[in-house]
């Protein structure tokens, strides 16, 4: 009986402790801070921003122009260090790596879609896939671009260079670049900002489906409401700080 006890015990202790890791948010910002200098002095960016994203949430930020939606996601990856506070992504505090550090962890844990397509015009669509495979050694590094290439139906388009593509096709590139490494998080800038409602649609379900295949977190700026609509959670940025958060 006592065996079965310590048994018992043990196992209570371990399903605590997974349902422990499970539970902590990828990402966390704690009291978020960012003062930028200017000419006419400091400008106050972010004034105190807390917020805690659970593996797996789609969550989407809207807000007025200015308001602070994209310095918010440049400080979560790691592209801009805030004034004051903690910034936390995937159990890794950014404020303890310097500028190789966060490199590699950008590397290797997130993909970043911008509204510009930022491809580079010198590579045809399969080696802008497969750029970050091969900085990261992958020896699959052009299979796996024509596979994300593929998922993002763009299979017939893999020696094409950017000014051979149109702006949705440039868009599903960057897209395949950015889940090639299978991030633990996404974060998108306006994707759909520089394309037709009906080009931005097929984008965002392309977007969505690949997030789910692959468990990806996803933390994306709109200013549709319809897109931002799609998401678990919708929290809105005014003035710098977060003004409302809601469950779609």
């Amino acid at each position: 009986m006592a065996t079965l006890r310590l048994l018992k015990e043990n196992l209570d202790i371990k399903n605590s402790m997974n349902v422990t890791a499970s539970i902590d948010p990828i990402v966390a910002l704690t009291n978020v801070r960012l003062i930028l200098r200017s000419d006419a002095g400091p400008v106050n960016i972010l004034r105190g921003v807390d917020l805690s994203v659970a593996a797996g949430e789609k969550i989407s930020i809207v807000g007025p122009s200015g308001a602070g939606k994209t310095s918010l996601m440049m400080i979560v990856a790691g592209l801009e260090k805030p004034t004051d506070g903690t910034v936390s992504v995937a159990g890794t505090n950014l404020g303890g790596l310097n500028e190789d550090g966060l490199a590699l962890f950008r590397r290797d844990n997130m993909g970043i879609v911008f509204q510009d397509f930022h491809l580079i015009p010198t590579m045809n669509a399969m080696e802008n896939v497969a750029l970050p495979l091969e900085l990261a050694g992958h020896r699959d590094a052009l299979q796996t671009a024509r596979d994300r290439l593929d998922a993002v139906r763009l299979g017939h388009r893999l020696t094409h260079y950017p000014g051979q593509l149109s702006g949705g096709e440039q868009q599903r590139v960057a897209l395949a670049r950015a889940f090639a490494m299978k991030p633990k998080l996404l974060l998108a800038d306006e994707p759909t900002g520089n394309l037709d409602s009906d080009t931005g649609a097929r984008v965002i379900e392309l977007m969505f489906a690949l997030s789910a295949e692959l468990g990806t977190t996803l933390l994306l700026i709109t200013h549709e409401g319809v897109i931002a609509g799609q998401c678990d959670r919708t929290i809105r940025i005014e003035d710098g700080l977060i003004a409302s958060t809601a469950t779609c």
